[in-house]
């Protein structure tokens, strides 16, 4: 039996698709929270990005999603849902710079084709569950004593 330590916070928003400007919002606060806790910034760092690169995701793609985080202290476990059109080939969508972004959504500056590469980057486990017409589901955790760290705390 694992028995999973008693969380510092946990928390739930929802995210409106193509609602760019409140895009990053979610991370940012996510960010202000994680310094609070005084976690060290390479942590936050990861986090923070692939918070951000998540959240973009369905403001991009997605009609609707939520983003739901849970931190402890030894690790910060995020999980995105979203309504949209599912990824129809993971494999193809993990490759960087492969995007499905429409070009008026290039024009402002997103959808250049890293979003899950980067979260694949800086998370320590990722888990994708996606359909295409369903929607995506985002697992990603972080831990606090990864290499990914330097080496630790």
């Amino acid at each position: 039996m694992i028995i999973e330590p008693k969380p510092l916070f946990e928390a739930s928003r929802e995210i409106v698709g193509a609602d760019f400007q409140s895009a990053g919002d979610i991370s940012g606060e996510l960010k202000k929270l994680l310094l609070q806790a005084g976690f060290p910034p390479p942590f936050i760092r990861r986090i923070v990005i692939a918070a951000y690169e998540a959240e973009m995701n369905v403001v991009i793609h997605a009609y609707k999603g939520s983003f739901r985080t849970v931190i402890t202290p030894e690790k910060v476990h995020i999980v995105i849902d979203d309504e949209g059109p599912g990824i129809p080939d993971l494999d193809l969508a993990f490759q960087e710079g492969y995007s499905t972004a429409p070009p008026h959504i290039r024009e402002m500056g997103f959808g250049a084709g890293y979003g899950l590469a980067n979260m694949r980057k800086c998370s320590d486990r990722i888990e994708i569950d996606s359909r295409v017409g369903e929607g995506t589901r985002v697992m990603m955790d972080f831990f606090l004593n990864s290499v990914k760290n330097g080496g630790g705390v």
